[in-house]
C-alpha cells in the first residue's frame, strides 16, 4: 500500500503481503455537513465493527479507530447518512482485504523487510534498513511514506516506525492519512471518490490500481468489491452510484 513515490516498488511489496497473508496466521479541504465522528457518533457501531471483523487481532480496537477519527474530521462526516456509511464501508472493506480481516498487524513476509529503505532519500533510514516494512490497516511501508505520514500526524515515524504496530490509534491514523490525502495510482483520494459519488472502484484504483485495475488480478479486485457489498449491508445502506470496479 501507499504508492506515493515508486509504484513498482510498493506494488511488489503489496503482492508479497497478499500472497503470504493467506498462509500466515495534506487533508482534504471539505467541510463536513455535521461533525458526526467528532461528536462521538461514528456511523459504524462497535457491534457492527465486531460483525465485520469477528476474528480480528486484538490490537485493532474499535476505540483505537474512533480515537483516530479526530485526525481527519471530514472522514465519514461529509454528506448525508448514506454517503457517510458508504465511505466507512469502503474504507473498512479495503482494510479487511489488506489485512486478512484485521488479522495481520505487520507484513508477514519478513524476507521483504530490507527492501523498503530508499537510500536515495536525504534523510535515509535512521531506524535501520529493515525497519520500514508493512504495518497497520493499509500496510504502510517504505521510509519515505513513514516520513510523509509522520510529518502529517506530527509524529516521528521515520525514527520510530514501530509506533504503527504498538499504538492502535496511530496505526489507524496511518490508514486514514492515505485514504484522506493521497491519490496513489488514481486521480483522486479515496475520500473524494466516495463523497463525490465516483464509486467504490475509484478507491481500489487509488490503493492498488496498478495491480488490480484495467483487467488485472480480478480475484483481488473482486474480493474488495464483495467485502464492500457485505459491509454496506451490515450498515443498512446500498452501494451507491459510480462504478463498483475499476
Amino acid at each position: 500500500m501507499f504508492p506515493t513515490r515508486a509504484a513498482a516498488r510498493t506494488r511488489s511489496r503489496l503482492l508479497a503481503v497478499l500472497s503470504t497473508a493467506v498462509v500466515a496466521g495534506g487533508l482534504v479541504a471539505v467541510a463536513p455537513t455535521a461533525p458526526a465522528s467528532a461528536a462521538g457518533s461514528f456511523v459504524v457501531s462497535q457491534g457492527q465493527f465486531n460483525q465485520m471483523f469477528p476474528g480480528r487481532n486484538s490490537f485493532y480496537t474499535y476505540q483505537g479507530l474512533v480515537d483516530a477519527l479526530r485526525a481527519y474530521p471530514g472522514f465519514t462526516t461529509t454528506g448525508n447518512v448514506a454517503v457517510r456509511k458508504r465511505e466507512a464501508a469502503a474504507f473498512l472493506a479495503n482494510v479487511s482485504h489488506e489485512t486478512g480481516g484485521l488479522r495481520y498487524v505487520v507484513e508477514q513476509n519478513r524476507a521483504n523487510y530490507p527492501h523498503y529503505c530508499d537510500s536515495s532519500q536525504p534523510y535515509g533510514c535512521p531506524a535501520g534498513q529493515a525497519a520500514y516494512y508493512g504495518r497497520g490497516p493499509l500496510q504502510l511501508s517504505w521510509n519515505f511514506n513513514y516520513k510523509a505520514v509522520g510529518d502529517a500526524l506530527h509524529l516521528d515515524l521515520l525514527h520510530n516506525p514501530y509506533q504503527v504496530e504498538r499504538d492502535a490509534a496511530v496505526s489507524w491514523e496511518t490508514g486514514l492519512w492515505f485514504w484522506n490525502s493521497q491519490r496513489g495510482a488514481g486521480t483522486m483520494t479515496a475520500h473524494d471518490a466516495m463523497v463525490n459519488g465516483k464509486g467504490f472502484g475509484e478507491t481500489i484504483r487509488s490503493i492498488n490500481g496498478d495491480l488490480e485495475c484495467n483487467g488485472k488480478n480480478p480475484g483481488e479486485r473482486n474480493d474488495r468489491i464483495d467485502l464492500y457489498k457485505k459491509f454496506v449491508g451490515i450498515l443498512g445502506t446500498g452501494v451507491g452510484g459510480g462504478s463498483l470496479s475499476c
